[in-house]
């Protein structure tokens, strides 16, 4: 039986959120999928020793993409043909697209479970696949992702940045998508302060290349704590896994690093400044930080200026003690 599961949203914390619904999917019916999914998920990059997962199918379709193979009536075209080669039995759609149910129509794939139709507006990400699971397959699953990698990388990468277990090795994701979800350089810097005054500490500082991503960790690198942070600006991101786990913690803006920390199974403290509460506290490994003065987080809180860092040092005590 070959299963296909259709997961298009844009980013790789989407993609892993996803994850146990995938897994539950590949275990109900005993053998791996093949997931439809964006190049923006980063899906082949951290999901290739992943055993419930045999094939990641790349979905080329964006407003932003000139040109993109899937996108439009041609690029519908094209996603029918592609999907038509790999001949699947059933597909699993997590969308409420009427375009993707015609895909797979005319992709003769004769098993088709979705979302119901045009009921995107009111959908909670973990909560309407919850629902989808047990409707579609009569399963009850938690959202508890959980990221697979080599051990021999682990080990090599242990070796090579000569990472050892005499001090607490930190993952700090200091980036973000976006200008409201990236924390200030002074909060990063107050809490390793804080930290190694107590704690015998080495800091791996993860982030992108854009502009003001590169401020932050300048300003990080520019001070007296130099000698004990690590950049990571260089690596790719399946480069940056076997780091990560093994680190003894991560604090980290609400980004892909608080994601594939806590699927790696790294407690996660995640500084929510700008994102709907659930995209940092949908795993039991993740412990949320929302901006002082508020109740909840949300797309309007813009409270990147009020997160805590003496609130961050007393969750990363309570975890490491």
């Amino acid at each position: 039986m070959k299963i296909l599961v259709v997961q298009n949203k844009m980013g790789i914390g989407d993609m892993i959120i996803y994850l146990p619904f995938i897994d539950a999917i590949s275990k109900k019916f005993n053998t791996p999928v093949s997931i439809l999914a964006k190049q923006s998920s980063r899906a082949e990059q951290f999901l290739k020793d992943h055993k419930n997962i045999e094939k990641i199918i790349t979905l080329e379709q964006s407003n932003k993409l000139k040109g993109a193979k899937h996108q439009g009536f041609s690029g519908f075209i094209n996603l029918v043909k592609d999907l038509r080669k790999h001949n699947f039995d059933k597909i699993f759609i997590f969308n409420s697209s009427l375009r993707f149910y015609l895909v797979a129509k005319f992709a003769g794939i004769k098993d088709i479970h979705q979302y119901s139709l045009f009921t995107k507006k009111n959908q909670h990400v973990v909560d309407t696949a919850k629902k989808f699971i047990n409707q579609n397959l009569n399963l009850i699953v938690e959202s508890d992702p959980k990221i697979f990698i080599n051990d021999k990388s682990v080990q090599n990468i242990k070796s090579k940045f000569k990472i050892n277990n005499d001090q607490k090795n930190i993952l700090l994701g200091i980036g973000g998508s976006g200008p409201t979800k990236r924390i200030p350089a002074t909060t990063f810097i107050r809490l390793i302060r804080l930290t190694s005054n107590i704690y015998k500490s080495r800091f791996f500082l993860a982030t992108g290349k854009n502009k003001e991503e590169q401020e932050i960790l300048k300003e990080i690198l520019n001070t007296e704590f130099k000698d004990i942070c690590v950049p990571l600006d260089d690596l790719s991101i399946n480069e940056i896994l076997p780091i990560i786990k093994n680190c003894d913690i991560s604090i980290c803006n609400d980004s892909s690093f608080s994601h594939l920390s806590s699927g790696l199974g790294i407690k996660t403290i995640v500084l929510m400044a700008d994102t709907p509460l659930i995209y940092g506290n949908y795993s039991p490994r993740m412990y949320p930080i929302i901006p002082d003065g508020e109740n909840t987080v949300t797309h309007n809180t813009l409270g990147k200026d009020k997160i805590n860092p003496d609130k961050i040092f007393d969750q990363l005590k309570k975890i490491l003690n």
